[in-house]
């Protein structure tokens, strides 16, 4: 029987970003730089050495355990609510150590895919992905530029850790080229502040185009309607992070309720630094475009950049 995953939120997630995989990256990279030739095998006999040593947890982490214990809501005979699949550059062999560790620590995660050098990204659609987080950033870019679904590149685990209440999902976005379009951004961008804001003012009944995360928002939403309790106290928190001011904020609201999505927590902030906002809202992960913002917001909560897409003018 074929699952129907229609109604899951389906995580991609490359095994980079789930555990810590930099001390096994950074000896690939060595070995390359002075033993091309060897450096593969060399790799190979570093994870089958290891393959029983658990791996620490990676920036990803976190969100991935949050959202799987979420399946606790499932309801017998029902579809999950969460999906979550492993996708890694590493071949099926040198892959055993990521497997080990997940049984290890016991995350419901039963589908993987390990391909050996090759893109991962290439078998996004075919996992039928909502989100898909690595730290690779062609495979983002590949993502971005198939729009097969919602991508992020996740760097740098922050410096402060957020204490989050057991059994609640926290997560941030950013607006203009993240859940929305660029079109008003290149407004800013080419013509500046107040033209930007007379654009958005004139045009706050005329919801905005969607942007890459406007699908994953979509899911969520549907996430939050087959959880068992209204959606004001759902355990899936949702904010809008944005760099947005009155008057400019209207159109942001009325976008979203016409697209009938529900989020809980909204800060138009107009050149506030988004950081303290996103240590208060003790956010799982947060997603945004722009260097000038991750920068701040990446030492306080794991943070995802959105890439342009290939062919964008902000690109």
């Amino acid at each position: 029987m074929v699952l129907n995953l229609e109604n899951t939120l389906v995580i991609g997630i490359s095994a980079t970003a789930l555990f810590d995989l930099s001390e096994a990256d950074e000896l690939f990279k060595k070995e390359y730089k002075n033993h091309p030739d060897k450096a593969i095998e060399i790799y190979r006999e570093y994870m089958l050495k290891n393959e029983n040593t658990i791996l620490n947890e990676g920036i990803g982490f976190s969100f991935i355990k949050a959202l799987l214990d979420l399946n606790w809501y499932q309801q017998e005979g029902d579809t999950p609510l969460i999906e979550v699949d492993v996708m890694s550059r590493n071949s099926p062999d040198t892959g055993v150590r990521v497997l080990n560790t997940i049984r290890k620590l016991k995350l419901n995660i039963t589908r993987s895919a390990f391909t050996a050098g090759e893109s991962s990204a290439d078998y996004i659609e075919a996992f039928d992905v909502d989100l898909f987080l690595t730290t690779n950033e062609n495979d983002a870019q590949k993502v971005i530029d198939s729009m097969a679904c919602a991508s992020a590149v996740l760097s740098t685990p922050p410096e402060y850790k957020c204490e989050v209440e057991d059994g609640q999902v926290r997560i941030a976005l950013d607006g203009d080229a993240v859940i929305f379009d660029e079109s008003s951004e290149v407004v800013y961008k080419e013509n500046g502040l107040e033209a930007f804001h007379k654009n958005e003012d004139q045009s706050q009944n005329i919801p905005m185009n969607e942007g890459p995360f406007a699908s994953f928002l979509k899911k969520l939403a549907k996430l939050q309607e087959r959880l068992p309790m209204r959606t004001e106290y759902s355990p899936v928190r949702v904010a809008i992070v944005t760099a947005r001011n009155a008057p400019s904020d209207l159109r942001v609201i009325k976008t979203l309720r016409h697209w009938g999505v529900y989020v809980d927590e909204a800060f138009f902030l107009g050149g506030i630094d988004k950081s303290k906002i996103l240590k208060s809202f003790k956010a799982h992960i947060f997603f945004d475009d722009q260097d000038v913002h991750l920068k701040t917001s990446s030492l306080v909560v794991p943070s995802g950049k959105v890439l342009y897409p290939s062919k964008s003018k902000l690109k």
